[in-house]
């Protein structure tokens, strides 16, 4: 009797273990399978003509060459973006680059204006590159945002302030950013948020269209047009004049940039060559075309007269103070 009871004792408990087994592999199978679906319906929202109207601006230029957005004020819907953006909780990273003068005159500005106008409503984490963190200005941050203080490690070697800071930057997206946030800004601390800088601006690879060359004839870009440096356009060549102060995309895209950046400074110090950091940069956006253009609406000099096709400054550029 006793060996009866102990048979079905056991019996019993791998019944239950099978049954937990089960219970565990539907459960693997539901979330897959949600997950599935909400991949699909993610890429349906997805579509460029879901969420982006180019004839809504006949007044300007909405499509590059390539097919990628160019982002003015009217020619997206925020909602359908937000719906997207909003189900995968994503975490948007912005670093600044702040010393010497910059901090006293700036940070304190761009953090308060970034705080109110910088992707309402989403994680953000401010990431902060100084060389004195006693200048560090009194921070109060909304909620869902953060700030991380990232010591600027200079090498003597270099004086060039952009070099210094895109030699940081890269270390530390490989130590820690890349694993923390799923899209990055790079921006100079000369700025002031006016408007909001929302999701319509994520993209893999994000350049911003410069306000002084917009509206000029692309044979006067100030590309490199020296044929030994590394940051060489030929007269004839080249899409846009893009403008340094604001760069993003994702970790990976704004860190391959850092690479060929700094590859090309070494190139041309070897060759005794110099050019400038937005030189690179246009060299680097004229091969590798980026997806997504913001406008000048997005980075306007306001010691411009503003012309009608800009109807809502974004940020607002104080290009005398470089």
């Amino acid at each position: 009797m006793e060996r009866m009871n102990s048979k079905w004792k056991m019996l019993l408990l791998t019944s239950f273990a099978l049954l937990l087994m089960l219970i565990k592999h539907r459960s693997r199978i539901k979330n897959h399978l949600e997950k599935i679906d909400l991949c699909w319906e993610n890429e349906k929202e997805l579509r460029l003509s879901d969420w982006f109207n180019p004839k809504k601006r006949p007044d300007v230029k909405t499509t590059t060459d390539w097919f990628a957005p160019i982002i003015w004020e009217g020619t997206y819907n925020r909602q359908v973006l937000e719906k997207y953006y909003k189900r995968l909780n994503i975490t948007i990273g912005l670093a600044v680059f702040a010393t010497g003068k910059f901090v006293d005159q700036y940070l304190e500005k761009f953090l308060q204006s970034a705080n109110k106008h910088f992707m309402i409503g989403y994680n953000v984490i401010f990431y902060i590159l100084m060389d004195d963190f006693s200048k560090l200005p009194p921070i109060e941050l909304g909620p869902l945002r953060t700030f991380k203080l990232c010591t600027v490690l200079k090498q003597h070697v270099w004086k060039d302030f952009n070099y210094i800071y895109m030699k940081n930057l890269d270390m530390y997206i490989i130590e820690h950013i890349q694993h923390e946030v799923d899209f990055l800004f790079s921006m100079t601390v000369n700025q002031i948020f006016k408007n909001d800088f929302g999701v319509e601006t994520l993209g893999e690879s994000v350049a911003q269209l410069h306000a002084w060359w917009y509206f000029r004839h692309a044979e006067n870009f100030p590309y490199e047009r020296r044929p030994k440096s590394a940051a060489f356009i030929p007269f004839g060549e080249g899409d846009f004049y893009y403008q340094s102060a604001v760069f993003g995309g994702t970790p990976r895209e704004v860190l391959a940039f850092i690479k060929e950046y700094q590859k090309g400074v070494t190139s041309d110090n070897r060759n005794g060559l110099k050019s400038i950091y937005e030189h690179y940069l246009n060299k680097y956006l004229f091969i590798n075309k980026p997806t997504k253009l913001l406008s000048p609406e997005y980075n306007w000099d306001p010691n411009f007269r503003t012309p009608p096709q800009i109807k809502h400054v974004k940020i607002a550029w104080h290009s005398n103070s470089i």
